[in-house]
């Protein structure tokens, strides 16, 4: 290591050299190494007179010698003899013994997390190819001709409509290796594999399902035309749009890879709950090189390997772009991703080079080939593939002589020619063979291939993720190439090419796929529904706490643990948590199911003589994920899509710290309705006052909208337990019995003061999203306060504050959603505009708040624009407090009169509108302000 000094460079009587002094020297003659200009000079120090500042470096004594060259070699002639006699797994177990006993004796060993820029596979132990290439290399080229002419039909009828052509030109091979020869639809009774697409690969996909008869031309040629009236096809893998077809969204990035690893997880987790069968079933997952820039895709790739899943895949498909430029432009993304994934644990296959350069790689006595190919950045390795064979055999093969002389035989045509790995098949066959058959942990194949691959000038260009259209005299030359049998006015127009029924390619296909057990993607929604426990089961919620003060989080605990306990459901229930269950008061859940550990408990726990200590369990039923919200919505995700994926209807609970919800994982959370996922998200300690002391970064006052703009969930934020057993039942028939594809929103807080029981006839407001809570206690209301989640208990006492102080009369409601009171109105209003010559129908909200006297007041622990969300069937009556601005470290008293959601602030509003509507005293009304400790003049703390 080289420590660095700033010293002072001095002038010395002899012009010819200079010297250094520094007051830190500890001898003045000692000598020492530094440099000026990279020039390196050894002097000897004396006093003189100081110039100007350098900087000095010490160094470490010299490295000593290299090894003779001779004895190097009988090393290596050894330890090749080992390799002949007793095999390269033997060769690895005994360097691996020799590297532990070097750091056990302190000789530094460096990692090496690189291997060379070769095929990780030798060519001697490529496995025997089973199927018939000719045939498969015709498929793939029909294939590819119909996804180029999908999207290129398309926006030449629909100029801009989009599309991407690039990607699967790059992946076909990859994917059509799956098809054929790995990829299965079922085991037995049992589902099959999973796939997750890279998202802009789907027109290739398309293209398959096409030739195998399962989708029509018709689709075809509504591609990305689904509001023509006619049956089409959406841009990317959307489940929501397709449900019989796609499983997985996939193309936001990033997604794919995240919630692959965690299917794989939940897989297992059914596996050792005994929940389904154990089968050889894969998770794999297509991943761009370029997708691996995002931390969704890199972030939990440690868990693969910790949990020794050996049941994923990942293929990268390498084609050394992103989007609209190169992934790593000066460096390789490949040997990045190498070191990162073989860090990680993983079994790493590299497929970069295509059979046809083993015998040049054979034949590369001196290594400048192998030279040539670590020297090589991926801009050049792009460049080489957007130029032409002539190029390449200057630049690439054209540095070194010997390099040169190994294609002296090749044309310029069979130079360009030479395929990168991805491209071809024997090579994916061997990879995907050996990672199949890898045990004890995941495998990533990283596979080198060419963007827009075989597209002529698109080729390795920049502007392919762009590109939605070739020229028509492209698609012409295109089709000459491949050879596919179609006119040239129909190539120029993009018309699909569907082979004879009868024909040697269409009966193959269907022959590969079943032998391996039907279709893929394929997406079966049909499951076995579930009866939802009666309300009755919830009893202990629906009773109160008989004045004992609790929190609504310590409440849904509770009735969370008597749902674990029902004979029916219990073993279907999923509690997800992020690493604080003991947060949320769930040691009893813990000691009660077990959290899973696929490995069980192979330490004591330092609690174990408590009698709730933390307990793991090879088939518990906890997934208590660590810090990481979104992992723990990819298990949300496989759990609550479990019924279409295991036909085995799992319902999640993911319990979380509510501010780090939707915020973080908003685009899993998208991705999870557009998968038709159902279950449970609960925010822990919830609002943006009740929560005290934490401060800006973690008091939520915006969960509840954000998670109203995803069109399936319903959001709720009830005041009490009996709201939230109310809700959770409800919530179980609709999603499990009778099959909505909808999930859940519940907030949950922390703040503890005495549940009451379930009021008689609440029931059908709760789910809808209001009811009267508790009436005025003399004469006719002229106000109605609406209270939601802790608040409510501020509306409670602003009421009392009105009658006593005020002789105010008002009546109180718990407003337990008003997301769901909007979307019944929105839905009546637009069946009204709709049906003008048919009789009005009155909205939910407006129904209750017909009778309704005087100005509503609405107050809850979020933002204002919750509640206003009901304001266009009010009339103008609405008067909206809530919690907008940053949070503060405080407790509930002062958050609360900060932000203005406390009785007082409430009661004072409250006079305000009704002095305003002529109903009360204004000059009272001011004077209120007063006395409640209203500060009119403060800043507004949505500013502050």
């Amino acid at each position: 290591m080289l420590l660095v000094r700033s010293i002072n460079l001095l002038e010395i009587p002899n012009t010819s050299s200079k010297r250094i002094a520094d007051s830190a020297t500890p001898s003045i003659q000692q000598p020492f190494n530094y440099q000026i200009s990279n020039y390196p000079i050894t002097k000897s120090f004396f006093p003189c007179r100081p110039i100007y500042n350098v900087h000095l470096m010490t160094t470490k004594p010299p490295v000593p010698p290299a090894p003779d060259p001779e004895e190097v070699s009988e090393w290596i002639e050894a330890f090749n003899e080992i390799i002949r006699q007793e095999g390269a797994a033997h060769g690895a177990q005994l360097l691996d013994a020799l590297s532990r006993h070097a750091r056990e004796t302190g000789v530094s060993v460096s990692m090496q997390l690189n291997t060379p820029y070769i095929n990780t596979i030798p060519p001697e132990n490529d496995a025997p190819y089973p199927g018939d290439r000719a045939i498969e290399r015709r498929l793939e080229s029909m294939i590819r001709w119909n996804a180029m002419a999908m999207v290129h039909r398309q926006n030449k009828k629909d100029a801009g409509i989009g599309g991407h052509i690039s990607t699967y030109s790059s992946l076909a091979t990859l994917v059509e290796v799956g098809f054929n020869h790995f990829f299965r639809a079922s085991y037995g009774d049992q589902p099959g594999d999973f796939v997750y697409f890279q998202g802009h690969a789907s027109p290739g996909v398309y293209a398959r399902a096409f030739l195998e008869g399962r989708i029509t031309e018709q689709q075809i040629a509504n591609f990305r035309h689904e509001l023509r009236g006619e049956p089409g096809l959406s841009s990317y893998p959307h489940p929501w749009l397709m449900p019989e077809f796609w499983s997985f969204p996939t193309v936001s990035m990033g997604l794919g890879p995240i919630n692959s690893i965690y299917q794989a997880r939940f897989m297992r987790y059914l596996e050792n709950r005994g929940l389904i069968q154990k089968t050889a079933r894969k998770v794999w997952a297509f991943i761009g090189d370029g997708e691996s820039d995002e931390p969704e895709t890199m972030g939990s790739i440690t868990l693969a390997s910790r949990e020794k899943l050996d049941n994923l895949i990942f293929v990268v498909n390498c084609n050394l772009q992103r989007l609209d430029g190169p992934v790593r432009g000066n460096g390789k993304i490949i040997n990045e991703l190498e070191a990162a994934y073989r860090g990680a644990g993983w079994n790493v296959i590299k497929v970069i080079w295509g059979c046809d350069w083993d015998d040049l790689l054979a034949r590369d006595t001196s290594g400048k080939l192998r030279q040539r190919m670590e020297e090589c950045v991926d801009g050049e390795y792009q460049a080489f593939k957007a130029k032409d064979g002539a190029f390449i055999r200057e630049k690439f093969f054209g540095k070194y002589p010997e390099s040169l002389a190994l294609v002296s035989h090749l044309t310029d045509e069979q130079v360009f020619k030479l395929h990168r790995g991805g491209h071809d098949a024997q090579k994916v066959y061997t990879a995907y063979k050996h990672a199949i058959e890898h045990t004890g942990g995941p495998t990533v194949i990283l596979a080198k291939t060419v963007k827009g691959f075989g597209l002529g000038s698109a080729q390795a260009r920049n502007a392919t993720h762009q590109e939605k259209k070739l020229s028509d005299e492209s698609l012409a030359i295109f089709v000459a190439n491949v050879q596919i049998p179609i006119p040239e006015k129909e190539a120029r127009d993009g018309s699909p090419y569907l082979p004879p029924a009868d024909s040697p390619e269409i009966r193959y296909l269907h022959e590969r796929r079943r032998e391996l057990g039907g279709y893929l993607p394929a997406r079966n929604g049909n499951f076995t529904h579930i009866e939802a426990p009666a309300l009755e089961a919830f009893k202990d919620s629906l009773e109160g706490s008989k004045g004992r003060a609790v929190s609504t989080t310590m409440g849904y605990v509770s009735m969370l643990r008597g749902l674990l306990k029902d004979p029916k459901i219990g073993k279907l229930i999923v509690p997800i948590v992020p690493d604080e269950g003991r947060t949320f008061g769930m040691e009893s859940i813990i000691r009660q199911v077990g959290i899973y550990a696929s490995q069980g408990q192979l330490y004591r726990p330092h609690d174990q003589d408590m009698l709730l200590f933390y307990r793991e369990e090879k088939d518990g039923q906890i997934l208590e994920e660590g810090i990481t919200e979104a992992g723990s919505m990819a298990s949300f995700t496989a759990a609550g899509t479990s019924y279409a994926n295991y036909r085995v209807p799992m319902i999640p609970f993911y319990t979380y710290y509510s501010m780090f919800g939707f915020q973080r994982i908003g685009d899993l959370v998208w991705a999870f309705a557009d998968s038709r996922g159902k279950g449970f998200l609960v925010g822990g300690t919830a609002g943006r006052t009740t929560l005290a002391g934490e401060g800006l970064q973690h008091l939520d006052g915006h969960s509840l909208v954000l998670s109203s703009t995803v069109p399936t969930c319903a959001s709720y934020d009830p005041a009490y337990v009996y709201e939230i057993a109310a809700i959770v039942q409800d919530g179980i028939r609709r999603m499990y019995q009778e099959g909505e594809d909808l999930f859940y929103y519940i907030t949950a807080y922390n703040e503890d003061y005495p549940m009451p029981a379930m009021p008689e006839g609440s029931r059908e407001g709760i789910i809808r999203g209001l009811y009267k809570f508790r009436a005025a206690e003399k004469g006719k209301p002229v106000a109605q306060l609406f209270g939601s989640g802790s608040i409510l208990n501020e509306a409670l006492r602003a009421q009392t504050i009105l009658a006593e102080k005020y002789s105010i009369q008002t009546d109180v409601w718990s407003a337990t959603s008003y997301n769901q009171l909007r979307r019944d109105a929105l839905g009546v209003e637009r069946w009204n505009r709709l049906h003008p010559s048919e009789a009005e129908k009155k909205s939910y909200i407006q129904t209750v708040t017909a009778g309704m006297e005087g100005p509503i007041i609405a107050a809850t622990d979020f933002m204002k624009v919750v509640p206003d969300q009901i304001s266009p069937w009010l009339g103008g009556r609405l008067v909206t407090l809530g919690t907008d601005g940053f949070g503060r470290s405080d407790n509930r008293e002062y958050l609360r009169k900060h932000f203005e959601v406390n009785a007082e602030s409430i009661a004072a509003a409250t006079l305000s509108r009704l002095a305003r509507d002529g109903k009360f005293d204004k000059k009272k009304a001011q004077k209120a302000f007063k006395d409640l400790g209203v500060d009119t003049e403060k800043i507004d703390p949505a500013r502050a």
